[in-house]
């Protein structure tokens, strides 16, 4: 199954996504350190909270509700179990550089939820390997801007371009998800180039970027200005088409992926 991950604390809105193919809602509680490294950058600091949980778990019905807790801290202990007692399926640990640091907030978890890393440090990703040979983790999913901000990289997708993400993955055993996109025909790099470099990869998950949905705040906005299930179905047309090309089609369409992020590289030196 390829997970599509939506991020919002609003019932309506979580709601609304899943029937139209969200398969999890992604609550983000992440604040340590985020605004030291993003503050500067065009990026949302998260204003979740912990009360949000229970209400949004409420109103589903089949996707899973993932949350993402902060950095290892002293507070780690509560926070987790926090998240759980209000009814998070998945947990989500960020910015991690060391393998006692998983192993730690895997033992907070005790195997009563799932449980993904998130590789967004490159010291987190020269250890990924190990990672996934720990018997608390359940997945994996590969950050691309905090990663590609401490590589010193012009652009996100460059990760995938210059085949860091490849040879990041190539070994793995557990399911693996990368990064966001945008939708089909649309986006600086667009959605249907993203996507086919998450089949040729073997990526099992994705978040709809504020691109995909325009940034709406409220359900009404979102259900005005876009056809969610409609840019859902789409995503998933290309997937399939994807999958079922050759080798040799797949190359193709990577070095097209390729020259479009040159493209966006040049610009923005």
């Amino acid at each position: 199954m390829f997970n599509y991950l939506f991020i919002t604390n609003k019932p309506d809105i979580a709601a609304f996504v899943e029937s139209c193919g969200v398969s999890r809602i992604f609550i983000d509680l992440e604040r340590l350190g985020k605004t030291e490294r993003q503050g500067h950058l065009d990026t949302v600091i998260s204003q979740h909270d912990v009360s949000d949980i229970l209400k949004v778990k409420t109103v589903l019905k089949s996707a899973d509700l993932l949350v993402r807790l902060n950095p290892i801290n002293k507070n780690s202990l509560i926070e987790v179990e926090s998240a759980i007692s209000a009814g998070a399926d998945i947990l989500m640990l960020p910015m991690f550089n060391t393998l006692d640091e998983v192993i730690e907030f895997g033992s907070y978890i005790n195997k009563r939820v799932k449980f993904i890393p998130l590789i967004e440090t490159i010291s987190a990703a020269k250890i990924i390997n190990d990672v996934d040979q720990l018997e608390c983790v359940d997945e994996i999913h590969i950050g691309l801007n905090d990663l590609h901000l401490e590589l010193d990289y012009s652009f996100m997708f460059e990760l995938i371009s210059n085949g860091y993400v490849e040879n990041m993955v190539k070994s793995l055993s557990k399911p693996y998800g990368i990064g966001g996109i945008a939708r089909v025909g649309d986006g600086i790099v667009a959605g249907e180039m993203v996507m086919a470099q998450h089949v040729r990869l073997n990526s099992s998950a994705v978040i709809l970027s504020r691109a995909f949905h325009l940034r709406c705040q409220t359900l009404s906005e979102l259900v005005e200005n876009i056809d969610l299930k409609s840019e859902i179905n789409k995503l998933e047309s290309i997937r399939k088409e994807s999958s079922e090309l050759s080798v040799n089609e797949q190359e193709k369409q990577y070095m097209s992926f390729i020259e479009k992020v040159n493209e966006v590289v040049r610009i923005t030196k």
